[in-house]
């Protein structure tokens, strides 16, 4: 296992590793993706309380799993090519941040429909919702210092200091709704005992959660070869497949 590790943490193996994978990833995505949709808009009933408005759901709960999620990607990879010097963890952690900012707006976006018929306003500074915002916000300054600072390897270290100052935020925003009085109801997933949604409701939840993190996968590897390309572009291995693919 070290010694894959070892192999395609070089630039030009996980470039090529890349284009293999994404092709399976991109199939697989549509395929989880339009089952979620499927099962989530037609077969899933409406629920008891919110009717058909609670269908925004199967995006928005997702999508807040994903802004947790990538942001952890994001700061382990970006620490590692902190204290090891690294080139693709640092790759991995700025091709994240985009990713992790635009699954993070979704969230809010989509959170802002289905609490206006569900709480009567779009929008309340409740922990949940302000914890999910800073988070936004800690995306934007990574992205900003990346974009910022022309010396990519520095523009790394000093993002990933930011990145990982900011992982504080995870346990805040998932613990919120446990730690204070907020709209947002309590883990019905999660829980120690069995979830307390309805199963024709999970499943979609599911199938959404997966195609999320396979469409994350998918551009993660698209945006990390072309940044692998920028990085590496005076190197001999990208001037020799340059020349394969022109010849």
């Amino acid at each position: 296992m070290w010694a894959f590790f070892q192999k395609y943490s070089s630039p030009k193996n996980f470039y090529l590793l890349a284009g293999r994978l994404i092709p399976w990833l991109g199939w697989s995505c549509l395929l989880f993706m339009l089952a979620g949709l499927y099962y989530g808009l037609f077969v899933a009933p409406p629920d008891y309380q919110q009717g058909q408005s609670y269908r925004i759901m199967f995006i928005h709960v997702p999508a807040a799993w994903m802004s947790m999620f990538i942001y952890m990607v994001m700061a382990i990879a970006g620490g590692i090519g902190l204290i090891w010097r690294i080139k693709l963890a640092e790759v991995i952690a700025a091709s994240s941040a985009p990713l992790g900012a635009s699954f993070t707006f979704l969230a809010l976006v989509t959170g802002a429909l289905w609490g206006k018929p569900m709480w009567g306003t779009w929008w309340v500074w409740d922990a949940r919702l302000t914890s999910e915002l800073i988070l936004l916000f800690l995306y934007l300054g990574v992205i900003a210092l990346n974009s910022a600072i022309e010396d990519k390897r520095t523009a790394s270290r000093a993002s990933a200091v930011l990145a990982l100052v900011g992982v504080v935020n995870i346990p805040i925003i998932h613990y919120s709704v446990i730690w204070w009085n907020t709209l947002h109801q309590g883990p019905t997933i999660t829980k120690l005992d069995a979830p307390s949604i309805h199963i024709s409701m999970l499943i979609p939840l599911l199938l959404m959660a997966v195609a999320f993190k396979l469409y994350y996968g998918l551009t993660l590897l698209m945006r990390a070869r072309c940044e692998i390309l920028d990085r590496e572009r005076n190197t001999s291995w990208i001037r020799e497949l340059v020349l394969a693919d022109s010849g």
